[in-house]
C-alpha cells in the first residue's frame, strides 16, 4: 500500500524562481483543473486492485457507498445515504441513493452493489482485505443492500476507504484495464489516456452525473506528470497548471507571498516509520532497539523538514480516535548509550553496524539517514543505508533483509485500526509486518479493537493507547519521527478546496469552483 508515497522524488534543493507580480487565471469558459503530479498517474486501471498513485483520478471516476468527514470525524453520505448496523454490530443495512447511473448507463443499484464487492473480494488484490469481516451480502431491495458479518467492524468506515471501496458496474470493468473507459459512476469519465506521456490522462464531465452540473464546475480535469517540483511552480506561476501536489518548503514559502496563488498546509495521516528487525540480527536484543528509539533526533528532524512534518505524538496521528496526546518521543543519548553498554555495545563496547532500508529520491527520509548516521557513530555504531526503489525495497523487506526498515504508512479507511491490524499482527509470510513481531498477546490486543470500534468506541481508544505502549514501550518495535505535512499551491481563483487526509493527494474537482 505504501509505495505511492514512498516513491515519491522529492527535489527539494531546487532554487525558489523569481515570482510573477499575477498568475495568469484562464477565463472560466477555456478552463480545466490541471493537476501537477511527480509520478505516472494510473499503474492499474482495476478498481478492485488499484493501490498506489491512481487513488488521485480514481476518486473523481468511481465512487463508494460512504466517505469519510473530516469535520464531523464520521462517515458521511455518498452512494448509499444512510445506513444502520445492528446492536452486535455484525449486521450492516446500506440504502442507495436512487437515480444513479454508472458511466455505461446501467443503473447502481443494490445488485450492483453486491457484484462490486463480491468480485473485489474473490480478487484478493490491494486493499481487499479491508473486506475481511463480510460473511455474505445480500440484496434487500432494488436500493437496500445488507452485510452480515463474521465479527463486528465499523463497516461505515469500510465503505469509505480509499482503496478497494469501489462500486463499480462489473459487466465492464474487464474492459475498463485498459484505460479507454472505464466502470465508475463518479463525476468525470475517461477522455484519454497516453501512458508514460506528460499529460497523462483527461477525464471531462459525465453529463448523467446524480449530482447535477447546473452549479460552475470545472468540466475537464488534466493530470499532468511534472517530476521536477521546480518545473511544477513555474507552471503554477504561467496558469498552465492549476495545483501542484507538493512543494518543497522553499518554494511553499514562495507560494504563501506570491498574488494570485493559494496555500493549504495541514496535517496528514502519513506517518513516517522505522521498523525494526525484531526476529533477526543484533536487533532481536530489545535494548539495543530501545537505544535507536533514543538516538534519534526528533526534534531536529522537524526543524530540518521545515514545516513539511509534525511530530509524531503515538501510533495514531491526530484527528483519529486512538490519538494519544503528550506521547511525543525526544531523543536521550545518555540512555542510548546505557542501554547499548548493556548489550555489549556503545563507546565502551563493540562496535555495532546496522542495515537500513529507505524510499529512494525521498529527501524525507534521507534528512533522517544522514542524521541517524551521524548521531549513531558517536555510539560507536555504524549506519549502513540503502536507498531503494519502493518495491525493491518492499520485497527485501519481505525476506527480512535489513535491520531497520523506513516507510511511510496511512490508514486504508481513516480508523487506527489499520497501523495495529496491517504493520504490527503477526503475519506470515511478512507483508506490511515489517517488524516481525511474533507476540500472542500483542495479536489478541488488535484483533478485539475492531469489535470495540462499533460497540464501543471510548474503549476502543483505550485499547489503542494501551496496544501502542506494548509496541513502543515494552516492545520497541518501531520509532516514528513525524507524520506528513501536506503543503499544496493552487490558482487562487480556484473555490471550494478542502484537504481531506482520509485521500491522500485527492483533490475531488467536481467540489471546487472555477475562476470566476
Amino acid at each position: 500500500m505504501r509505495r505511492r508515497l514512498a516513491a515519491v522524488a522529492l527535489a527539494f534543493s531546487i532554487a525558489a524562481c523569481s515570482a510573477p507580480t499575477e498568475v495568469r487565471q484562464a477565463p472560466p469558459g477555456e478552463s480545466a483543473f490541471v493537476y501537477a503530479q511527480n509520478l505516472d498517474v494510473v499503474t492499474d486501471w482495476d478498481p478492485a486492485s488499484s493501490y498506489s498513485n491512481d487513488i488521485i483520478a480514481f476518486q473523481n471516476i468511481y465512487e463508494t457507498l460512504t466517505i469519510w468527514n473530516p469535520v464531523t470525524k464520521k462517515a458521511g453520505p455518498r452512494l448509499a445515504t444512510s445506513w444502520n448496523a445492528s446492536a452486535d454490530g455484525k449486521s450492516w443495512t446500506f440504502r442507495l441513493r436512487s437515480g444513479v447511473t454508472f458511466h455505461t448507463g446501467k443503473p447502481l443499484d443494490a445488485a450492483a452493489v453486491k457484484a462490486s464487492v463480491e468480485r473485489t473480494m474473490k480478487a484478493g488484490a490491494g486493499a481487499s482485505y479491508i473486506w475481511d469481516s463480510v460473511e455474505s451480502i445480500q440484496v434487500t431491495g432494488p436500493l437496500s443492500v445488507t452485510f452480515s458479518l463474521k465479527y463486528a467492524a465499523p463497516l461505515d468506515l469500510t465503505a469509505s476507504a480509499a482503496y478497494s471501496a469501489y462500486i463499480y458496474d462489473t459487466s465492464v470493468v474487464e474492459q475498463a484495464k485498459s484505460g479507454k473507459i472505464d466502470a465508475g459512476s463518479g463525476p468525470y469519465t475517461i477522455d484519454k489516456w497516453q501512458k508514460g506521456a506528460e499529460d497523462e490522462l483527461t477525464l471531462k464531465a459525465y453529463p448523467g452525473y446524480w449530482g447535477g452540473w447546473d452549479r460552475p464546475h470545472y468540466r475537464t480535469v488534466k493530470y499532468r506528470v511534472v517530476p521536477d517540483p521546480g518545473q511544477a511552480w513555474r507552471q503554477l506561476q504561467s496558469g498552465e497548471v492549476s495545483f501542484v501536489q507538493r512543494l518543497s518548503p522553499r518554494l511553499f514559502a514562495r507560494a504563501a507571498v506570491t498574488p494570485g496563488v493559494r496555500t493549504s498546509r495541514m496535517p496528514s495521516f502519513q506517518t513516517a516509520m522505522m521498523l525494526f528487525n525484531t526476529v533477526k540480527g543484533p536487533l532481536r536484543d530489545v535494548r539495543v532497539r530501545r537505544a535507536l528509539q533514543r538516538a534519534v533526533d526528533y526534534r531536529g528532524l522537524i526543524r530540518a523538514l521545515d514545516g513539511a512534518g509534525v511530530a509524531a505524538s503515538g501510533i495514531v496521528p491526530e484527528g483519529l480516535p486512538g490519538h494519544e496526546r503528550g506521547r511525543v518521543p525526544s531523543q536521550d543519548l545518555a540512555e542510548a548509550a546505557r542501554l547499548l553498554q548493556r548489550a555489549g555495545y556503545g563507546p565502551n563496547g563493540r562496535p555495532l553496524r546496522l542495515s537500513l532500508t529507505y524510499a529512494e529520491g525521498d529527501a524525507d527520509q534521507r534528512a533522517l539517514v544522514v542524521r541517524l548516521a551521524a548521531t549513531l557513530r558517536t555510539l560507536n555504531v555504524t549506519l549502513d543505508a540503502r536507498a531503494m526503489p519502493w518495491l525493491a525495497q518492499w520485497e527485501l523487506g519481505k525476506k527480512r533483509g535489513q535491520d531497520i526498515f523506513v516507510m511511510y504508512w496511512w490508514p486504508d479507511y481513516a480508523d487506527g485500526y489499520s497501523w495495529f491490524g496491517n504493520v504490527f499482527r503477526s503475519g506470515t509470510p511478512p507483508v506490511f509486518n515489517l517488524t516481525y513481531l511474533k507476540d500472542p498477546a500483542t495479536d489478541s490486543m488488535i484483533d478485539q479493537l475492531p469489535v470495540l470500534n462499533v460497540t464501543d468506541r471510548a474503549a476502543a481508544a483505550k485499547a489503542i493507547q494501551q496496544t501502542t505502549t506494548r509496541l513502543i514501550d515494552l516492545r520497541a518495535v518501531a520509532a516514528l519521527p513525524w507524520v506528513v505535512r501536506y503543503q499544496r499551491a493552487y490558482l487562487g481563483g480556484i473555490s471550494g478546496y478542502d484537504d481531506n487526509p482520509a485521500y491522500p493527494d485527492v483533490v475531488f474537482v467536481y467540489d471546487l469552483r472555477p475562476s470566476a
